[in-house]
């Protein structure tokens, strides 16, 4: 794996993991707050030139608690520092939901989104109870992440759930979206299944036999998957 720096508009430096050769996808793990921990040789999408950011204020990157507004920022400093002109963004779990905020704030640079195993852009006391009450069954993974940058985003995470217009940008996006959930996720998959059928170039789908992090415990599974997703995601009208 190979890393380039990135500045971003305030001169904070961003850490850039790269590898391969194709089609240009952005990688985002998910957290939030967490290392990209899919920054991984044996992870990356194959015919891709895979791109995996390292969140500010995380890991190898400089920088502080911040919002989503920033975190998209970060993408589209990255974006151009490395001469991409648009790519497919892949995300897992947070990853996923930010990378839905990244197309609908910069369409143009979006081919299509790839989110697996997402939260879906909610805050259900039903979906977190269950939730809740299952989590004691996931296999624990020992992953770095920083609390304060973890609660900055998931507060404007909130925020931007609330916003008046969201569903109106969703439901008039021209950006393929899919989403995929893992079939033994905790995480119940009804947010996925109306995201995929509120957005016009929406699609659904359910990997079975595997949990929400099998990037970890099913990893030539994941490999498969995203480079099959990638590979064949419909490009955004332009």
């Amino acid at each position: 794996m190979k890393a380039v720096t990135v500045h971003a508009d305030d001169g904070i430096a961003l850490h850039v993991g790269v590898l391969g050769d194709g089609s240009d996808v952005l990688v985002l793990s998910g957290g939030p707050g967490c290392v990209n921990y899919l920054e991984n040789d044996d992870l990356v999408p194959r015919g891709a030139r895979a791109w995996f950011p390292e969140p500010r204020g995380v890991g190898r990157s400089g920088g502080a608690a911040h919002d989503l507004a920033r975190a998209v920022a970060d993408l589209e400093a990255i974006r151009t520092d490395v001469g991409v002109d648009s790519w497919t963004v892949l995300g897992h779990s947070f990853g996923s939901d930010l990378a839905v905020r990244y197309a609908l704030d910069h369409p143009a640079r979006v081919r299509a989104v790839v989110g697996i195993a997402g939260h879906g852009l909610h805050k259900d006391r039903t979906w977190s109870a269950i939730y809740s009450a299952l989590r004691h069954t996931e296999d624990e993974f020992v992953i770095d992440w920083q609390p304060d940058v973890h609660e900055a985003l998931n507060a404007s995470f909130i925020e931007w759930i609330h916003e008046p217009a969201l569903y109106r940008r969703l439901a008039d996006t021209r950006v393929p979206m899919t989403f995929l959930a893992a079939g033994e996720d905790i995480r119940p998959d009804w947010p996925l299944r109306q995201l995929a059928a509120l957005v016009p170039r929406g699609d659904f789908r359910e990997l079975t036999g595997v949990p929400h992090n099998f990037w970890s415990t099913h990893p030539s599974t994941w490999t498969q998957t995203v480079s099959d997703l990638c590979r064949t995601a419909p490009a955004a009208d332009r």
